[in-house]
């Protein structure tokens, strides 16, 4: 009865969890649908009213969509079971997603500075009203694919960085339609190349951060919020452990953080470590977090190393 009752949770569990993975992909496809239809809508609407403010607000939405379709891609793949080629799986492919959508954001960004400085320089008559009702067309579009995803932006770097693409675009979106007011009633054209740049130097710094993170992520470095000093601290106060060394912590996404350490236990033989293995993945994974844990025990092994270095041959 146990078993049947575990077997019965366990695949309640997955279908919800398959149930809710479906749910963020129709939002997704949802989100791909309207950047479709606002990047038409702005590339004709921007070559009709001579708006270069638009057309870079259409160009984002361009990326945004590749964006989207990238993420969705991605995540259909991180799902796949591990292989013998790949015993890790495919999660990566996520992180990689997201490092090529906010380096495609830069290249698309210092092309769109360049042309708005030389629309700042000779600036253009623009027809405002057609930038003015092309412009909510896409505010309205980008509403609805930010509302779509702003619950659950924080879950992954790859879903945040769709996500930052369509706020970036929601934004830019509202200075193109105050441009386009401030031309029409004051006749300042130059104000579209301002917009422009604005919009740009937005996009640069919100993709520079996923950079940043990304980067860190495949370099495996050690997640940001991890204290490697509190680890050994925290690991210290077991009376069993008499140091920690040749230790190695990285993300292997942005939610999943491996562990790997070398420790030295004191009068204990190795065969009798499960329970210390227990305390150990207690603390770590309560208070730091960490979900894979490999452990390598020593008695009478390395002395006065530090937590991250060894001395001994072969570690």
């Amino acid at each position: 009865m146990q078993d049947n009752a575990q077997n019965y949770h366990s695949h309640n569990n997955h279908n919800d969890y398959n149930n809710y993975e479906d749910k963020i992909n129709l939002k997704l496809l949802l989100s791909i649908a309207f950047n479709l239809l606002i990047t038409i809508s702005e590339i004709i609407g921007g070559l009709l009213s001579n708006s270069l403010s638009l057309i870079s607000d259409a160009v984002h939405n361009l990326s945004d969509t590749a964006s989207i379709v990238l993420t969705y891609i991605s995540r259909k793949i991180s799902v796949r079971p591990k292989t013998y080629k790949h015993t890790f799986g495919f999660k990566r492919v996520e992180i990689l997603s997201a490092l090529i959508n906010a380096a495609a954001l830069w290249g698309i960004s210092i092309f769109l500075l360049i042309h708005s400085y030389h629309r700042f320089i000779e600036p253009k008559i623009i027809n405002s009203k057609i930038m003015f009702i092309v412009a909510v067309i896409g505010l309205l579009g980008n509403l609805i694919s930010v509302l779509l995803l702003h619950n659950h932006s924080s879950e992954n770097l790859n879903i945040k960085s769709a996500y930052l693409h369509l706020l970036a675009d929601t934004f830019s979106s509202i200075g193109v339609i105050a441009g386009a007011i401030l031309m029409y009633f004051y006749k300042i054209y130059w104000i579209d190349a301002i917009i422009t740049a604005l919009i740009v130097l937005y996009i640069l710094k919100e993709s520079w951060d996923i950079i940043k993170q990304t980067l860190h992520i495949l370099l495996q470095g050690a997640p940001d919020n991890i204290d490697l000093l509190k680890i050994e601290k925290a690991l210290l106060k077991i009376k069993d452990i008499e140091n920690i060394h040749h230790t190695h912590i990285w993300s292997l996404s942005d939610n999943e953080i491996f562990f790997e350490t070398h420790i030295n236990i004191k009068d204990m033989m190795v065969s009798k470590t499960s329970e210390l293995t227990g305390q150990i993945q207690k603390i770590l994974f309560s208070e730091f977090g960490i979900t894979h844990i490999t452990i390598q025990y020593e008695v009478s092994g390395c002395q006065g190393d530090t937590i991250i270095n060894s001395s001994c041959k072969n570690k």
